[in-house]
């Protein structure tokens, strides 16, 4: 790993020399530039159709679309790869038990429902995963693709955030908020993206392999990213882009020309950001629509005239490191400087806090309380950047409690948000435990946890082969060198990913999911550097390898029946919808057929269950009350579910068994006011005598 960081600053390969391998090695430019636009735009559409948590009609057929082309990316190896060892086996194998143990976790689930959509998710992810660990295998050499794909795709979406602030009336009128939260509806998330296109946008900008034009334009994309970060408010974004960058820096030997785009950006970044916070109109919260538009077009001119002179200075800057040559001693000492600059950060940090009023264990101490108390407020504005109190502190508290009382399997998969509200009187309605670690030891308990660090451990041993963190920058020939610049930048996103993940929800968001997921999977399949793995020549036909028409048969059936159950939630779902408009237009037994419809199809879940007492109310009150009956059965842990049958039971002027049904309502959920509500009317009907 010493290798890594004290790489000293170097030339990436002219552009005939690396042309000539390229071309030798069968890869041509612009299959690169095809498969990484075609990689962002499949990204872009993510984003735009795709939302957190178990929204159904929008991520389903996402889910469906990336199983069947993981599928059919392993099928393909199966067909045409190149013999050699199955780099990344051992990590897809691990990532295919968590999820079986994500789908083994519905038979125990407090929200069986909700776990089989978790379950669904996770299928998902293991496809994108595993599609990238084949892609790697079946072409290697197109690593630039993949990079090049995450600079598109960072810059595009923060592009749209700003241009909703700049056109407020047409793309989103509803958005009131002063911080950027488009496309994706949530702060963190925009945030979040921009600053994973950092290490992207540096290495585009660093390298000396392609066209001036495509190196200028990372200067006004750096600027774009940058803005975004600052003007979402997010404090996680912020802090991974800081590690991010600086683990960049230090371990991959384009310093210097990486710093001047760098810098270039950020100054450009100033004067949007800068803008925009002076701009009440646009970054306060719950300002008027004519106010948010007029600001916004003039922010449109400054956002246009800043990015202009950002090209202009993109080029200049391209155009000089093409001409202006630095002695190899010289940048060899930059780069020196630069990584003992980056280590020293921390450093000043603890010596300004040492040099403060509280001194070092005081501050640290303050620094901890804030941290700590879940009680402290932070405010909506872009101050927040540098407060420390947060509300995370409430939900890692109770989901380690949630954890400890069901300590070896947990809850089930997306069962925190059942389970936390037995252990709480907060009346926030909270789905997720912003944690990985801490979401994954509430739903799967220390089998869960245990089994998502084998599979990191296992990807760390992966990734380390791929980037050859024992290979010394020296041995490597200029293609391999350029190769490993751009597999270290892939390091780079996956490990901002996961840290932003220990503090957010944002590993069951897909759209900003699955672009570091197939990072990961890509340097897990890659294998060694040096290997020859996925080249064209010496592969076997179908014919020659033995089995393999009965393992793509077995795929093929796999993929499909996971995209049939995937998509039955949804089934039941807008089942359950017509029904619901059935009855709307007086259709009783439309509306029967199509709620039992919806039961079939999700037998898990208890709302088309509501939906059958509802229509039998009237009709068969004894069937009504069962169908209610079978949803406490079916989910005796639930809230709701004793909530909907103790109403019942008041409705039915049956005090004493609403009052035993809402009681466990109430032992379930500690702080709903329905609840409330309901045992205050059944106990008031109660007489004195009884």
């Amino acid at each position: 790993m010493s290798s890594l960081v004290t790489a000293p600053e170097r030339d990436a390969p002219g552009p005939d020399p690396a042309a000539a391998r390229r071309r030798a090695a069968g890869i041509r430019p612009s299959r690169d530039a095809v498969l990484g636009l075609g990689l962002a735009a499949g990204f872009v559409l993510l984003a735009f159709t795709t939302t957190g948590g178990v929204d159904l009609a929008p991520n389903t057929w996402a889910e469906i679309a990336l199983l069947l082309l993981g599928a059919a990316l392993c099928a393909a190896v199966v067909l045409s790869g190149a013999p050699g060892r199955a780099w990344g086996a051992v990590t897809v194998c691990l990532f295919a038990a968590l999820a079986v143990l994500t789908a083994v976790s519905i038979t125990w689930s407090v929200q069986p429902d909700d776990s089989w959509q978790g379950a669904n998710q996770t299928l998902a992810y293991l496809a994108a995963f595993a599609g990238a660990v084949a892609l790697a295998r079946l072409a290697p050499g197109r690593w630039r693709a993949l990079v090049g794909a995450l600079a598109v795709l960072t810059t595009v979406l923060s592009g749209y955030a700003l241009l909703v602030k700049v056109f407020p009336g047409t793309l989103d009128a509803g958005d009131t908020l002063g911080r950027l939260q488009a496309p994706f509806g949530y702060w963190n998330v925009t945030g979040l993206m921009a600053a994973l296109g950092l290490p992207a946008c540096l290495w585009a900008g660093a390298r000396r392999d392609r066209g001036r034009v495509l190196r200028a334009l990372t200067v006004p994309a750096l600027g774009l990213l940058i803005s975004v970060i600052v003007l979402s408010y997010s404090r996680s974004a912020l802090l991974v882009a800081v590690i991010g960058v600086g683990i960049w820096l230090a371990i991959v030997p384009l310093r210097l020309r990486a710093v001047l785009m760098l810098a270039l950006g950020a100054v450009g970044s100033a004067v949007i950001a800068g803008w925009a916070l002076a701009t009440h109109p646009l970054t306060d919260d719950n300002v008027p629509l004519a106010a948010r538009t007029t600001a916004g077009h003039e922010f449109g001119w400054v956002l246009v005239l800043t990015l202009a002179l950002l090209t202009l200075a993109g080029f200049a800057a391209a155009f000089a490191m093409e001409r202006v040559a630095v002695p190899a001693q010289i940048r060899h000492r930059v780069g020196t400087a630069l990584v003992i600059l980056v280590a020293l950060v921390p450093v000043g940090g603890v010596v300004a806090i040492a040099a403060s009023s509280r001194g070092l264990t005081g501050e640290v101490s303050h620094v901890w309380h804030r941290l700590t108390n879940p009680n402290v407020t932070v405010g909506d504005t872009s101050a927040r950047l540098v407060q420390l109190g947060n509300s995370r502190v409430r939900y890692w508290r109770e989901g380690l409690t949630v954890g400890e009382h069901a300590l070896l399997k947990g809850v089930g998969a997306l069962g925190y948000g059942t389970a936390r509200t037995r252990y709480t009187t907060d009346p926030w309605i909270v789905q997720h435990a912003h944690s990985y670690e801490i979401e994954t030891f509430a739903d799967f308990g220390l089998i869960g946890v245990a089994l998502s660090l084998a599979l990191l451990i296992a990807w760390c041993v992966a990734a380390g082969r791929a980037v050859g963190v024992r290979t010394r920058w020296a041995s490597l020939e200029p293609e391999q060198a350029a190769e490993r610049c751009g597999l270290m930048t892939l390091l780079v996103v996956v490990i901002m990913f996961g840290l932003q993940s220990s503090t957010d929800w944002t590993w069951f968001i897909p759209a900003v999911a699955i672009p570091p997921l197939v990072c990961a999977g890509w340097l897990a399949g890659r294998g060694p550097l040096a290997s020859p793995v996925g080249h064209t020549r010496h592969r076997k036909r179908l014919t020659q390898r033995p089995g393999a028409g009965a393992l793509v048969t077995g795929l093929a059936t796999l993929a499909l029946l996971g995209a049939w159950v995937i998509w039955q939630p949804l089934r039941s779902a807008d089942a359950d919808a017509n029904a619901t408009t059935a009855l709307i237009h007086g259709d009783t037994h439309a509306a029967l057929v199509d709620a039992h419809t919806a039961a079939a199809a999700d037998p898990l879940s208890v709302e088309p269950l509501f939906e059958l007492s509802a229509l039998y109310t009237t009709i068969d009150p004894a069937q009504a009350y069962q169908e209610l009956v079978r949803a406490v059965r079916l989910q005796p842990e639930n809230s709701h579910a004793w909530l909907q049958i103790g109403d019942y039971d008041v409705q039915r002027h049956h005090p004493h068994d609403a009052i035993a049904a809402l009681t466990k309502a109430r032992q379930f959920d500690l702080s709903s006011p329905a609840v409330m509500i309901a045992l205050t009317q059944a106990e008031s009907e109660l007489s004195p005598t009884q």
